[in-house]
């Protein structure tokens, strides 16, 4: 039944008709097919993000399930749904788009669509707020909640015409391509980060790295923490009002603002315990380094951060972008793992950073190295950042494109 209020806010030029209020029972039927005959076909999960994915990918070596007796599965066919009722409220559910038949679980829910439905429109509908408010209405159990085909059957979905319903699978399909690609490129300069990090350190007991800049051809000083760093916190007695920090395991410095909701109970307390830290220092949570807790001021005045820091500078004979990333090495976590000390939890002191170790070439050859790195993060922040624009854009239309 087409109700005449019932049209998104962002609609494709030449479509003014209303949606029309349709039954899943309409236009979805039930397709599984037991694998009776127990075929050697290829044996999919379906995963909250990503959809079908092969068992191998999902479970090491195909899980427990390689070997398994599979006669009780589903063969899917190629433009076939499938989801688990039981992980459908948190997205699991996949969409069939092979050239060939797979198997799922007989815990899964198969089915496909007839030609009233475009199958794209349909998958990217499955991804909005509305779908998720017809399983929190319809689900049933006890500790833990089910969706069960005969109750996808009673749900509600609002269509337009399929020519509309296609152009808007296409839409989607185009921005989740978008997406993809620099989710692709992020992961592959990640990729190309962490084995430069592995490259251009030396390894444990080795004075060169195995990549090198040309024109340095001289061995790596082994050094101290104590000869080129030193604490420089300064308490913050006069309770000055400057930025509240916290430093976080993968951004490093934050305002506090931003890593807890008004600056968390943090925003009136007394703060005259807290350390300075002036620009070009580093900050990092004793209890914390071990997963990456430490920070770089950067910024161009003085910040404070909570007493439970360590904070430090180094000496002219270090280039803080060079050490920056070593902090990112396995190198360092294993001086951490090597000296950190404590009960319940470990805690990695200053005193104990003063005793680490590590492996420094020329300063000019240091802020090369530092300038490489800092070029890559640059690109892959360039890309994360063009990842969530597209992510949030997908979320707004989401909401716009569809009633």
């Amino acid at each position: 039944m087409a109700d005449a209020n019932v049209v998104p806010q962002i609609r494709f030029k030449g479509f003014t008709g209303p949606w029309e209020q349709r039954k899943f029972a309409d236009f979805v039927t039930a397709s599984g097919i037991r694998n009776s005959e127990n075929l050697e076909l290829p044996s999919y999960s379906v995963t909250n993000d990503r959809g079908f994915v092969p068992q191998d990918e999902q479970f090491e070596n195909g899980g427990t399930m390689r070997e398994a007796d599979k006669t009780s599965y589903w063969i899917v066919e190629p433009r076939s749904f499938a989801y688990n009722p039981a992980r459908i409220n948190v997205g699991s559910i996949g969409y069939q788009s092979t050239s060939g038949n797979v198997i799922v679980s007989s815990l899964y829910e198969v089915f496909r669509t007839d030609e009233t439905c475009d199958d794209r429109f349909l998958w990217h509908w499955f991804k909005t707020r509305l779908f998720a408010q017809q399983i929190e209405m319809l689900q049933e159990g006890g500790v833990r909640l089910y969706f069960f085909f005969d109750k996808l059957l009673k749900s509600g979905i609002s269509m337009p015409s399929i020519d509309e319903q296609r152009l808007i699978g296409e839409q989607f399909d185009r921005l989740d391509s978008l997406i993809t690609l620099h989710q692709r490129k992020c992961d592959k300069l990640s990729v190309v980060k962490k084995a430069l990090l592995e490259k251009m350190f030396p390894k444990e007991g080795e004075v060169v790295p195995e990549i090198r800049f040309k024109g340095f051809t001289d061995p790596w000083e082994q050094r101290k923490f104590a000869d080129f760093v030193t604490a420089s916190g300064i308490r913050n007695s006069e309770n000055l009002e400057l930025p509240s920090y916290s430093v976080t395991n993968d951004r490093g410095f934050v305002p506090q603002d931003e890593q807890f909701e008004n600056g968390g109970t943090m925003r009136e307390a007394d703060k005259t315990s807290y350390w300075i830290v002036e620009p070009r220092s580093f900050a990092y949570n004793p209890a914390r380094i071990n997963v990456g807790s430490i920070g770089y001021q950067s910024t161009s005045g003085n910040v404070i951060v909570s007493s439970l820091y360590e904070v430090f500078r180094t000496d002219e004979t270090c280039d803080d972008r060079f050490l920056w990333h070593w902090f990112k090495t396995r190198l360092f976590a294993q001086q951490i793992e090597m000296l950190q000390e404590g009960g319940v939890r470990l805690y990695f002191f200053f005193d104990k950073l003063l005793k680490s170790g590590i492996s420094m070439p020329s300063i000019d050859e240091q802020r090369l190295i530092g300038e490489q790195f800092d070029r890559l993060d640059s690109l892959i922040t360039l890309h994360q950042r063009e990842l969530e624009t597209l992510k949030n854009v997908k979320k707004a239309l989401l909401e716009k494109m569809f009633v």
